[in-house]
């Protein structure tokens, strides 16, 4: 029986999650559960699941549900951030599953593992953001990093041989803006970016998705996770995300994995390995269904090639990068700013960051951060509507 905690349990990969691990009773059982707000649905998920405890980062929203829940059995409700990291420190859980929103869930990745436990990581800023201290705690407490974003999920499957390859091919659907042009891009709303052709995720990932950012945060994710050189990373269009990505190895030889656009398959593959078990779910017919691949337009969607130099420049370029993305982000779903002002934004930021050093401390990466989003703030509002 593996004893686990969610990060993130109210989002899309928390909710999968659920359904992978209700299907396992006798594989898997719960610690904790841990969001930022929806205290009922958090609670109700710790009942089925027979949590131990669930951690709310809203203090209002948990001494709420404390209030409402007063006499009742259930699991035991912790607030703020600073609980919640002791409460994943002391758990007995050795297995964490990684998915909180952003930049948000750096700390309790850490904390995880400088307590022994494994990483099943779906929040890819938290690599992007501090790839090298991360990947630093980790070895030195000897502890593992397992993806769980589709794409990395693929590699990670495809490179279990251990064989020498030349490069990796991270396959994107191209969003719901695929083959549109600058100009279209102009007047898009919230509500058609936020219209995924394939998947159903959180409203952050969605729109990065739309800007190709998330592709150019899943290069960076793809260096940290498995070691590789920016040049061996390369991005395919493959609008049906039937392929979730592809190894060609020295010889020529091509390994891909192929599957419905379900995160089931990835979070179990993390939770499970190097097993593999049973899983319900469609087969896929490839007769009912071509796959087609193309390059992707980087003069119209330029996030992608913002990313990846920000990778390649390394020390903190990577943090400020996403930081900045973050803000611009919201600004959009808060319909603050157009679409196309995201990378102009990202772009004046990155662009005003001049003290580039080499990642020593955890200090240097929040001192950064806090920067860029000030740097952020400022400067959209010249792109206010």
């Amino acid at each position: 029986m593996t004893q686990i905690i969610i990060l993130g349990a109210t989002g899309s990969v928390g909710e999968t999650a659920y359904r992978v691990i209700q299907a396992q009773p006798d594989r898997i059982a719960v610690d904790g559960l841990v969001a930022h707000r929806q205290a009922e649905k958090l609670w109700e998920m710790g009942q089925r699941l027979h949590a131990n405890w669930i951690g709310l980062t809203d203090r209002e929203q948990a001494a709420e549900l404390r209030h409402q829940h007063q006499g009742q059995s259930g699991p035991r409700i912790i607030s703020g951030m600073d609980d919640i990291l002791e409460a994943i420190a002391i758990s007995p859980a050795t297995k964490v599953i990684g998915a909180m929103s952003g930049f948000s869930g750096l700390m309790p990745t850490l904390t995880a593992l400088e307590n022994g436990k494994d990483i099943l990581l779906a929040n890819k800023e938290t690599l992007v953001a501090a790839g090298d201290l991360v990947q630093r705690v980790a070895l030195q407490r000897g502890r593992k990093i397992l993806p769980v974003d589709s794409e990395h999920s693929a590699i990670f499957q495809c490179l279990a041989l251990n064989q020498p390859f030349k490069r990796i091919l991270l396959t994107c659907s191209g969003g719901p803006f695929r083959g549109r042009t600058k100009e279209e891009l102009k007047t898009v709303t919230v509500e058609d970016a936020l219209r995924h052709p394939n998947w159903s995720m959180g409203a952050k990932i969605t729109i990065d998705s739309a800007t190709l950012m998330n592709k150019g945060l899943e290069i960076i994710e793809a260096h940290h996770l498995f070691g590789v050189p920016y040049e061996q990373v390369e991005v395919l269009i493959h609008p049906q995300s039937i392929v979730h990505s592809l190894v060609e190895f020295v010889d020529g030889a091509t390994m891909a994995q192929l599957g419905w656009p379900d995160m089931a398959v990835p979070v179990q593959v993390a939770l499970s390995w190097p097993e593999r078990w049973p899983l319900a779910g469609p087969a896929l017919d490839l007769t009912q269904q071509p796959l087609t691949f193309d390059k992707p337009d980087t003069d119209t969607f330029e996030a992608l090639d913002l990313a990846r130099q920000a990778g390649i420049a390394g020390g903190l370029m990577p943090t400020v990068l996403n930081a900045a993305n973050e803000v611009a982000v919201g600004l959009f779903l808060s319909r603050s700013i157009r679409f196309l002002s995201i990378v102009e934004i990202i772009k004046d930021v990155l662009g005003a960051f001049t003290d580039n050093t080499s990642v020593v401390a955890l200090e240097q990466i929040l001192e950064a951060d806090r920067w860029a989003r000030r740097q952020a703030e400022d400067m959209a509002m010249r792109y206010r509507l």
